[in-house]
């Protein structure tokens, strides 16, 4: 088994699509734990509403590229997720691989663990929460160290829903 950190993210129908796709991953997948949720500002285009993201810490025997076509993206296909060429546009669910045991790759033209990680708050944070001291395998920095050299600006602990409470 495998653990792996994943990120999750929707600006449409925010709440129900959250606990759907908790449930989903419940069921294709072994979750160790989810993240409390955050609203939070969305990036590149202003003009649309305000995310919701959290992380789930995972075990599994996929690979990752079986995670990804197999598990994410169909819970994304069966959300409504819709891809155009705006990578910032609103979305039912995005489903993202942050990082993938102690292993460096890339995975449908992403990097594995995501640099992202390391830049911004909505991702950092929820990754802390479930996993504090995982130690990123590029930085050598725990997930905690991370998340703490980021503000949170822009990010408002949403405790009213409950990712666990949907599975």
């Amino acid at each position: 088994m495998t653990r792996a950190l994943l990120l999750l993210g929707s600006n449409i129908d925010r709440e129900a699509n959250f606990c759907r796709a908790a449930q989903r991953l419940a069921e294709l997948v072994r979750v160790v734990a989810f993240s409390p949720v955050y609203e939070t500002e969305p990036m590149g285009d202003a003009a649309q509403p305000c995310f919701l993201n959290a992380a789930a810490l995972i075990e599994t025997e996929l690979g990752p590229e079986q995670l990804k076509s197999e598990v994410l993206q169909r819970i994304e296909r069966e959300l409504g997720r819709v891809r155009g060429p705006n990578k910032n546009a609103p979305r039912t669910m995005d489903l993202d691989v942050i990082l993938y045991g102690d292993r460096v790759f890339r995975l449908g033209g992403r990097q594995v663990p995501d640099p992202e990680l390391l830049r911004y708050a909505h991702i950092a944070r929820p990754a802390a929460d479930v996993a504090p001291d995982w130690i990123h395998p590029e930085r050598g920095l725990s997930l905690r160290a991370i998340a703490d050299r980021l503000p949170p600006q822009g990010m408002t602990p949403r405790p009213d829903i409950v990712l666990v409470a949907c599975t």
